[in-house]
């Protein structure tokens, strides 16, 4: 008798057409009109940005704690969620949630305007649930503020003269406004931050300042303009010099610091965080390796696979895993694009484009569940043709 195979699926969301959870469930689908008995694993995976917090607390069956936070910009609010597992002890938090550039319509998009104070936020609420370790993914936002409106939230105050001037005002949230701080004063920033471990998930290597820092390389798509662009990275390096001065310790040209507008600048100085590989940290959380242990197959995908692909993208980090436990792995994206030849030496098997003829990019979109569906159905059909 045939022992039924199992499927380990761990795709990424296919951007704009369908979130890791149904892109399992699409697969899923497929793989189960060939065959009736077969068993599955669902891991829905992320790499940091978009779906992190949901993919851990699939994973991990964790709890969704609603919160009310400052939006981009400091006078709008966002109600949105944080996610806690392991028994409570670590929070998870997207920084998007709060500051992403999904609140902000295209038109109104400023970063010399634009805030972390709402990250902050989150941030605070995590501590105040009594967490001793926080996780927090990166993508995805619309501020270049260097994570001084995130250190604003948690204590730390930035004056416009000197602190022990009576004159001196506390100087506004905003990417904008960093070249006004004369002074600052940590003495009160949240004490929890010493006592918690805070993890960065992040896969941006770039540095604060300079042409592959923040502004530069992610200053265009959040609205800065060329001579906004030149006045932020300004404002970054005053800043970064400043704090360093204050500090004793500078973090401007750690890779990463220029993640999400330099919070990961901000982050690593006033909170003590660490950076690491974003799709590691949901690799290891979600104990996948354990499962694909357990594997016949391996489906992952997300929404684009192309030479970027191996910079720490999702598919890749799942590749990886199976190829140490020297399991097979079937890959599907929206799109396939140039360089993906070397991958197949990284532990891909295949790697299958799932539109299905010629169409425009909203129906390819509006498609996606049903087109990967039908791909995962014919890949096994294939698999198991006796």
């Amino acid at each position: 008798m045939k022992m039924p195979k199992t499927f380990v699926l761990a795709p990424d969301s296919f951007k704009e057409s369908m979130t890791a959870e149904q892109a399992c469930q699409a697969m899923q689908r497929g793989i189960a009109k060939v065959f009736k008995d077969a068993q599955f694993i669902r891991v829905p995976m992320a790499d940091g940005g978009e779906g992190t917090v949901d993919a851990l607390l699939s994973a991990r069956q964790g709890q969704k704690v609603i919160v009310e936070v400052a939006g981009p910009f400091a006078s709008q609010k966002v109600q949105t969620y944080l996610g806690l597992i392991d028994d409570g002890k670590t929070a998870v938090i997207e920084m998007a949630m709060a500051n992403g550039i999904h609140l902000i319509e295209k038109s109104q998009r400023n970063p010399l305007l634009t805030t972390t104070f709402g990250t902050g936020e989150m941030i605070k609420h995590a501590l105040d649930l009594g967490v001793s370790k926080i996780i927090i993914g990166l993508g995805g936002s619309i501020t270049n503020d260097a994570g001084a409106g995130m250190a604003q939230a948690l204590g730390a105050t930035f004056y416009d003269v000197d602190s022990y001037d009576t004159n001196s005002c506390e100087v506004a949230l905003g990417g904008g406004q960093l070249k006004q701080i004369q002074s600052m004063d940590l003495s009160r920033l949240d004490a929890r931050l010493k006592q918690t471990e805070i993890i960065i998930a992040s896969d941006v290597n770039n540095p604060l300042c300079g042409e592959n820092g923040a502004s530069h390389v992610f200053g265009p798509q959040k609205g800065a303009t060329s001579e906004m662009v030149e006045m932020l990275d300004k404002n970054l390096k005053y800043f970064a010099n400043l704090v360093a001065q204050e500090i004793g310790t500078d973090f401007q040209n750690i890779a990463g610091a220029g993640a999400a507008g330099g919070l990961g600048f901000g982050l690593m100085a006033f909170a003590g965080a660490k950076i690491r590989s974003g799709v590691e940290i949901v690799i290891e959380e979600t104990k996948l390796a354990e499962y694909i242990a357990q594997a016949d197959y391996v489906f992952t995908g997300e929404g684009g696979i192309d030479f970027q692909t191996k910079f720490g993208k999702t598919p890749f980090g799942v590749a990886q895993v199976a190829k140490r436990l020297n399991k097979p792995v079937i890959a599907f994206a929206g799109y396939v694009g140039e360089g993906i030849d070397e991958l197949y030496d990284e532990g891909f098997t295949a790697i299958l484009g799932i539109v299905d003829g010629a169409c425009d990019l909203q129906t390819a979109l509006k498609n996606g569940e049903k087109n990967l569906e039908r791909c995962s159905e014919n890949v096994v059909r294939l698999l198991f043709k006796s």
